[in-house]
């Protein structure tokens, strides 16, 4: 029967002009998807996996785009017939679509879980990526009036029950999309929905309330799972360890002896000493704090059916796709920034999701335990009966200013028509009181409010100067606002870096971007404070660079511990942690590099600020200080602990690591040859430069003159082989003791004409050296007790290896005055 409903999809999806609507889950359809929208990375990388094995041999080729893939340019995908991405990686791809004529050439848009629209943090997101497809394809029209092809939108979900206005919203313009509801008879899999409530009395904790539902999971588990595997999910990872110990104590699992033996198989080679006693009892745990080989072998088990019961958190329903006969959702509720919320339906039904093994089962059960007072919310989850909402209002404000970056709003009337384009218009005429507009307005009523939300929104915008307003309300972006959307950036980061004084340090700076509302959804759990605190303040141990005072008590102090402590190459042993890092450095590099290009288009910007905004970008970049010993760790094929090694012989610098003999370096790193030559050939090809400031001897009595001399010294061997870029850039910042910018240059040497280009124009002559000349203010009035002012000149390239010249400018000239410095370095 379920094909039956595929034949009838494809037949609308292959001849049919409207777009096309399903709701149900498509499993193996035949529709070659050209740029699916996955809702989470994790299940992209898996549809990536399956899709290049399906698609490959028809000579199709499948890229995978998400916040992992180091894939920032659109000609690097122009080859693939397939793209799999997120909606947040979209949302960044696509925020310059009309400069990409590669956007162009989609053709067949897929929708995945179109449901997770109303998710409050990530929905708003799906919404305006659908919506500027939809402009695209208008776009498109009216360029080409006499026809061609056309972009096709699909869009699919396991619970819509308001459908029709997901074909309203993807409608092509004259009649709403094609859709098709189906029930739950159609699914492959039977799949039984119970909710279950509990009393909690007002006295009750969130935290005791879910620690009494642990002695309940015993006789639940015996009830529903007719003795096959049973996935328990459990709000946090302490919850999870606690549930499967309460249980082993609770229930006896009827095994064979094989199985038992089998069991201990797994049980020995597990390294975390509680999951291995719960493992021999057929109990096990999982969740990103427990160590990747475990982990592995607790999936193991429970795929091939040894391990009865998992408790686990609810990131393994949105990473690793283990079924199981039996899910039970322990708790409704989650704890997130200091207070306790409920799961989003989103992740309810993404839970919900793993109930059913299609090649073992006929059916499955899926049960939620939650309050006696929650319990009728669920029951209209379970049922369908939710309906799908917008929470574009909700994050209106970084969506509006990309917008106007992209130039499809540059008024308010524009803004209104952009609106009428989402599904936040669609569902504000139906149920206008649940966006806080008055039930007995009409049409015009709503567009009316709709508009004054916008110009709310525009006038927060305008207050920190990311767009320009003038009393037309004509709007256009600032360079503020394009970073803003370039980097895809929270309005409320953006007011953090609008307070920037100019005078910040390096450690103010690494707090100010530990602020930044991208965090937020990091979490400081008990069970780090103690690790954390140890890598922030320990006599015994090597700590961060730059210790918070008292004990780590906040997620932006963990935040910041967790930034220096890898910037200062400490190692942390926590698994969790460690994840936890790379989101953060991922995120970070973004941020900071948002941070350091705001400061220097900022007329009032301090040196100070910019200098260490520009070094603490290269540091997130570099994942190392900019004064860091572990400089090796840079180097391709030297991790932490090679560079470690390196840093113990006294290698803590390119230049002693070039001078060093190739064998000797295979015995400090203990690896064979040619390790040691492919080590130091990559130091040698390094750019090597020489930054020379030199004062001109020309008369004046409030301008010196300086001369700043960039001088690539080894050209020749990089022409080559080159460890940097092709494109190899550095940046040059001048300033002076009054903390204000001079000079800031950004310098790209092109390889092919062995130049440096400067504003991407070339410097004339094939010399190696770049010269510019600078007029300097001294200050007024003239204090003859102040005979020089100092200047400063740093260079940064793409690696840390920051290299700082100054020089005493002097303020009385004579003919003979003439001062000069200069200093030499690899970067």
């Amino acid at each position: 029967m379920y094909f039956k409903y595929q034949k009838y999809i494809f037949s609308q999806a292959d001849k049919c002009q409207n777009n096309p609507l399903k709701c149900a889950r498509l499993v193996n359809t035949l529709t070659v998807f050209l740029s699916p929208v996955a809702p989470i990375k994790a299940l992209c990388s898996q549809c990536y996996d399956n899709w290049s094995k399906k698609f490959g041999p028809l000579g199709l080729t499948c890229k995978e785009l998400t916040g992992d893939t180091e894939i920032d340019d659109f000609f690097e995908i122009h080859d693939s017939h397939i793209i799999l991405t997120t909606p947040e990686k979209w949302d960044s791809m696509t925020r310059k679509w009309k400069d990409n004529c590669l956007l162009q050439l989609v053709r067949l848009f897929l929708i995945d879980e179109v449901h997770v629209v109303k998710d409050a943090t990530r929905g708003a997101t799906l919404e305006v990526v659908v919506s500027r497809m939809k402009a695209v394809n208008s776009y498109r029209a009216s360029q080409s009036p006499e026809g061609g092809f056309t972009m096709r939108f699909v869009a699919v979900s396991a619970t819509v029950p308001n459908v029709s206005d997901i074909a309203d919203w993807l409608s092509n313009g004259s009649e709403p999309a094609t859709f098709l509801s189906m029930d739950e008879s159609h699914r492959p899999v039977k799949l039984r929905k119970v909710v279950l409530g509990f009393p909690c009395s007002a006295t009750q904790t969130e935290f005791k309330f879910d620690l009494s539902l642990n002695y309940k999971m015993a006789n639940i588990i015996q009830t529903y799972s007719d003795q096959k595997p049973t996935l328990v999910f459990c709000s946090t990872r302490k919850g999870v360890q606690q549930s499967a110990a309460v249980l082993a104590k609770d229930a006896r699992f009827i095994m064979s002896y094989e199985h038992k033996q089998r069991l201990m198989k797994y049980a020995n080679s597990i390294l975390d000493t509680k999951l291995r006693d719960l493992m021999m009892l057929g109990v096990g745990y999982h969740h990103a704090g427990v160590d990747l080989s475990d982990r592995k072998l607790v999936e193991e088990a429970f795929t091939l059916g040894d391990l009865p019961v998992l408790f686990t958190t609810r990131t393994l329903a949105m990473g690793v796709n283990l079924p199981a006969h039996l899910v039970v959702i322990k708790s409704t509720v989650q704890y997130v920034a200091g207070s306790c919320e409920e799961y989003s339906e989103a992740d309810i039904l993404q839970m919900i999701g793993r109930a059913g093994r299609p090649q073992f089962d006929t059916s499955a059960t899926a049960v939620i335990m939650t309050k006696v007072q929650t319990r009728e919310k669920y029951m209209k989850l379970m049922n369908g009966m939710e309906i799908i909402e917008s929470s574009l209002h909700r994050h209106l404000m970084e969506h509006l200013n990309a917008e106007i970056v992209l130039q499809t709003i540059s008024d308010v009337n524009m803004a209104l028509d952009w609106i009428r384009s989402t599904f936040l218009y669609i569902r504000a005429l139906k149920n206008p009181s649940y966006y806080g507009f008055s039930i007995n307005i009409d049409q015009y009523g709503i567009e009316a409010k709709l508009q004054e939300l916008c110009l709310k929104n525009l006038n927060s915008l305008s207050s920190i100067d990311l767009i320009s307003m003038d009393e037309d309300i004509n709007i256009k972006a600032t360079e503020a606002g394009r970073l803003m959307a370039r980097y895809c950036v929270a309005f409320e980061t953006m007011q953090l870096f609008s307070r920037v004084t100019g005078t910040e340090t390096l450690p103010e700076l690494v707090e100010l971007v530990s602020k930044s509302k991208e965090f937020r959804d990091v979490q400081l759990r008990v069970n780090e404070k103690r690790p954390l605190n140890t890598l922030n303040r320990d006599r015994n141990r090597t700590t961060i660079r730059f210790p918070l005072e008292g004990k780590i008590k906040t997620s932006e102090m963990k935040v910041n511990c967790l930034i220096q402590a890898q910037l200062s190459s400490i190692p942390v042993q926590d698994f969790g942690l460690t994840q936890e890092t790379a989101k953060i450095f991922r995120i970070g590099m973004r941020i900071s590099k948002c941070l350091s290009e705001f400061l220097i288009h900022q007329a009032k910007a301090g040196f100070s600020a910019v200098l260490n905004s520009l070094i603490l970008a290269k540091c997130f970049r570099a994942k190392v200080w900019e004064n860091s010993p572990f400089v090796s760790k840079q180097i391709e094929k030297i991790g932490l602990t090679l560079s470690t090694a390196m840093v113990n012989a006294g290698l803590t610098s390119f230049p002693k690591i070039e001078q060093t003999n190739p064998r000797e370096l295979e015995l400090i790193l203990n690896r064979h040859p040619p390790f040691g030559n492919q080590i130091r050939d990559s130091v040698i090809h390094l750019p090597k430069y020489d930054v020379n400031l030199e004062q001109l001897p020309r008369y004046s009595s409030s301008t010196a003159e300086i001369l700043v001399k960039v001088t690539l010294l080894n050209r020749a061997q990089l022409q080559s082989k080159r460890t940097a870029p092709a494109n190899h850039c550095v940046s040059l910042i001048v300033g002076n003791c009054e903390n204000n910018v001079i000079f800031l240059q950004k310098l790209i040497f092109a390889r092919s004409r062995n130049t440096f280009v400067r504003s991407c124009k070339t410097i004339a002559g094939s010399r190696k050296s770049s010269f510019f000349p600078l007029h300097v203010p001294l200050g007024a009035p003239y204090n003859p007790n102040c005979r020089q002012q100092n200047i400063k000149a740093n260079i940064f390239s793409w690696q840390v290896s920051t290299f700082e010249v100054n020089l005493g400018v002097n303020k009385l000239f004579q003919r003979s005055d003439h001062s000069a410095l200069h200093q030499q370095c690899c970067v």
